[in-house]
């Protein structure tokens, strides 16, 4: 949009007093921040507004993307870069003294995410606005969100993140367009006497779910897209017998809390019951919507409608759906069926078992009774269609129900026309071993689509000064289209380049030690290399290598003050789900080896250890920019795409990882010699399970390094983890290491002697890190948003 920059400052100066009764002497910074985002929602206000108009009038087909997460990050900077205003409201504000940044700050996180999945989510949000795709979220509006992290003593503990304190200034509350779910009850059929059978009810928990609407702003166009999160509230008219404060928490327990520890029974159930609130509550909607502005038969709704199920989460889509449309639109069951599978499709975002979603029977019988039904009858069809074509066990080993669960990828693959998975060697897996019995029942469905990061926020917000050098040095067709990023290959030569581009790291290092500083208290030497490992806690992505890694340099060091080193920073942020206790322990173990290092004054300033607690996208936005080195040092096969890897590269940082997920993509994209490579391949991994012939405890007892490690986590050297290191140490020894940490540890420490090696010749590192963003362009969530619109949905962008 065009604004001047006086017209601006009217704008602002008159919505602070409107809003606040009060002027710039006096206003605090949480009424600037208010009055300040007021101010940009009135500006793409008329925008949202026509779009949507546009897209009624056309009747174009529209994506809905279910998840039951997202994580954002702060929308203010965003909403201002792809309104095109960034830097007029910076110069406005900049006149009245006020600090663009300093503003920014006030605004919290929407706490609505866990880690990858979420982010994905948003990223795809907003890359199908940039790209002028229609396509829309739902979610849960959760209160708290997942937890604010808190490190005590070195644990981790969990608080309510009340994100939600001070209002969102965002979203647009929508009671009008408000739908029960239901719950529980008895339903039974009866035959109407035309050969229907109509469902009656009897005894439901009914809950009103509310949607709030936080628009998504293309980046410089006119597509203002809907993200559309659902708050669980009490109906007005509610049956007495439900009218209580038992009914009351529970209501409100639904939008509370995001991922319920699951590991009781009422913990599960809450869950479930959330999954089904969101999915329920959107596909009416949607159906509503439908039916108003498009009046078209039902039946055809597949030509205007497209929903995706991310993860496994949102499963219950396609027979919530087939209940709509039988139960309440009249559909018949064929072509309901038909309808569902046109509509529906999926991605699998891992292999991992305890990922892919199982529910007792018995549960979602009671919960979910017609439901139930549903899925009963799904199952029952299909066998009796597949068992004369494809065979018993073909059949039984892909049902949606067995020995007494419902499986709910199994009912995702069956109930949609496309199954992907997010890189490569993930979607590959997937055919060839863990949906392979699938994948020859229909192999037309699957399919893979890498996935990609938006790069408006990881770079063009997160990063200004490499977005500044990148502009200068190419000019700003990139920050259209990041294919462009190619055009730095020119330059790998041209020494003011590679001067501007260490000058920028340099200062970016020095705005993540200012942080470091100021939160944890300790001092870092910019001068380090930072080496980052920034994703969700699990044992599979291996921050425990990572840190035996760092004992070792340690006991080097130690053992040789001397030693010629260049000094390391090791950077760590994570959350562990609440009812991880090994990940948990993880959490542990490594703060209290950063306090053992870090007060080790022998050390000085050639090793740091730094836990950056509660992180999250804003974090993120400090730390990835000022990353000399990404660590992506999952175990091969685990990781089904990573999407952290690529904002690293996006920001110039090598990555030092194994052939995993997008990793070998971005290897191969990025060329050789311009990362660290290291560990056992996704071939060897299956190797070692068909032969069962890993022996953990032998390297231990066989190679002096690994045994001077691990011994040092149960006989005190490293103080204060005499449960935790003990749990860790067996779980390598006694339990073999079900991740492969021991076995990958050599070639790990050989990849980063190499990655020191590389650093000490600054110019040959800085032109990798140039190589790195060059290379970039496949991994833009634009690229994988329109192979989404062209192979799956099948929906067109707006012609601007």
């Amino acid at each position: 949009m065009k604004l001047s920059k006086k017209q601006f400052k009217q704008d602002f100066e008159e919505r602070l007093t409107s809003k606040f009764a009060t002027d710039l002497t006096k206003a605090g910074y949480q009424e600037i921040y208010d009055a300040l985002a007021s101010v940009v929602k009135h500006y793409y206000a008329n925008i949202w507004v026509a779009d949507n108009q546009y897209k009624d009038e056309t009747g174009k087909k529209q994506a809905y993307y279910f998840s039951i997460e997202f994580l954002p990050g702060k929308m203010l900077k965003s909403n201002l870069l792809n309104l095109g205003i960034l830097n007029t409201v910076r110069e406005g504000l900049n006149d009245f003294g006020i600090e663009l940044d300093e503003v920014a700050k006030i605004e919290p996180d929407m706490a609505i995410g866990n880690g990858g999945l979420g982010r994905l989510a948003s990223c795809f949000m907003d890359s199908l606005a940039s790209t002028g795709l229609p396509g829309n979220g739902n979610g849960i509006r959760y209160r708290y969100g997942l937890f604010k992290q808190k490190i005590v003593d070195g644990y981790q503990v969990e608080l309510p993140d009340s994100w939600l304190n001070n209002g969102n200034p965002w979203e647009v509350r929508r009671a009008d367009k408000a739908v029960e779910v239901t719950f529980g009850g008895e339903v039974w059929l009866e035959d109407d006497g035309k050969g229907n059978l109509i469902p009656h009810y009897k005894d439901q928990e009914r809950v009103l779910a509310v949607p709030y609407d936080t628009p998504m702003v293309g980046f410089e166009n006119t597509t203002v897209n809907n993200m559309c999160l659902w708050r669980s509230e009490v109906p007005e008219e509610l049956d007495p017998k439900f009218q209580n404060l038992d009914y009351m928490r529970q209501t409100s327990m639904l939008s509370a809390e995001l991922y319920p520890d699951d590991s009781n029974y009422d913990g599960r159930l809450l869950r479930l019951k959330q999954e089904y609130f969101f999915v329920s509550a959107g596909l009416q909607r949607i159906l509503h919507h439908y039916k108003g502005t498009q009046k078209k038969d039902i039946r055809k709704i597949g030509d205007y409608i497209a929903v995706h199920i991310n993860d496994t989460h949102p499963a219950l889509c396609v027979p919530e759906f087939m209940r709509l449309l039988v139960d309440e639109y009249g559909v018949g069951w064929n072509r309901a069926w038909d309808t569902t599978l046109k509509v529906m499709s999926y991605t699998n975002h891992t292999i991992l078992s305890e990922a892919l979603e199982k529910w007792p029977e018995e549960m979602i019988k009671q919960l979910l009774p017609r439901i139930y039904q549903i899925i009963v009858e799904i199952d029952r069809r299909r066998t009796a269609e597949l068992l004369p074509k494809v065979g018993a066990t073909l059949v039984h080993n892909t049902r949606i129900i067995k020995d007494g669960q419902i499986h709910m990828a199994n009912l995702s693959i069956i109930g949609s026309h496309s199954t992907n998975g997010v890189a490569k060697l993930h979607s590959d897996l997937l055919k060839d071993v863990e949906l392979h019995d699938f994948y020859e029942i229909y192999p037309e469905r699957f399919n893979n689509k890498t996935n990609g990061i938006a790069d408006r926020r990881w770079i063009q917000i997160a990063n200004e000064r490499l977005s500044g050098i990148i502009d200068e040095t190419i000019g700003k067709s990139w920050r259209h289209d990041l294919d462009e990023l190619k055009l730095l290959k020119n330059f790998k030569n041209d020494e003011k380049t590679l001067e501007q581009l260490q000058k920028a790291k340099f200062d970016d290092k020095l705005r993540l030690a200012a942080v470091i500083k100021e939160q944890k208290e300790i001092t870092v030497n910019p001068d380090a290399i930072f080496d980052v490992q920034v994703k969700r806690l699990h044992a599979y992505k291996r921050q425990l290598l990572n840190a035996l890694h760092i004992l070792k340099l340690y006991f080097d060091l130690k053992d040789n003050p001397e030693l010629d080193r260049v000094p390391r920073v090791f950077i760590f942020g994570a959350k562990a789900a609440p009812s991880y206790h090994y990940a948990k322990s993880i959490i542990k173990v490594i703060n209290e080896i950063a306090n053992m290092i870090n007060n080790d004054q022998t050390i000085k300033d050639k090793l740091k250890v730094v836990f950056m607690e509660n992180y999250n996208v804003s974090l993120a936005e400090v730390i990835i920019p000022a990353a000399n080195v990404g660590e992506q040092i999952s175990l091969a096969s685990k990781e089904a795409s990573g999407t952290s890897n690529m904002k690293f590269m996006l920001n110039g940082a090598l990555t030092i990882g194994t052939l995993d997920g997008a990793n070998i993509e971005i290897f191969e994209a990025a060329g050789d010699g311009n990362n660290f490579v290291f560990g056992l391949t996704k071939d060897e991994v299956y190797e070692y399970y068909r032969n069962g012939n890993y022996n953990a405890r032998d390297i231990y007892e066989q190679n002096p390094v690994v045994n001077r490690i691990l011994n040092a986590l149960i006989d005190g050297t490293v103080s204060n983890i005499k449960s935790e290191g003990r749990e860790i140490f067996d779980s390598l020894t006694v339990y073999n290491d079900e991740y492969f940490v021991l076995r990958d540890f050599n070639d790990y420490v050989r990849a980063q002697a190499e990655l020191e090696k590389l650093y000490r010749d600054q110019k040959a590192w800085t032109q990798a890190s140039l190589m790195n963003i060059a290379n970039v362009g496949r991994f833009s969530s634009d690229r994988t948003v329109r192979e989404y619109a062209d192979d799956i949905w099948y929906i067109k962008a707006k012609k601007e």
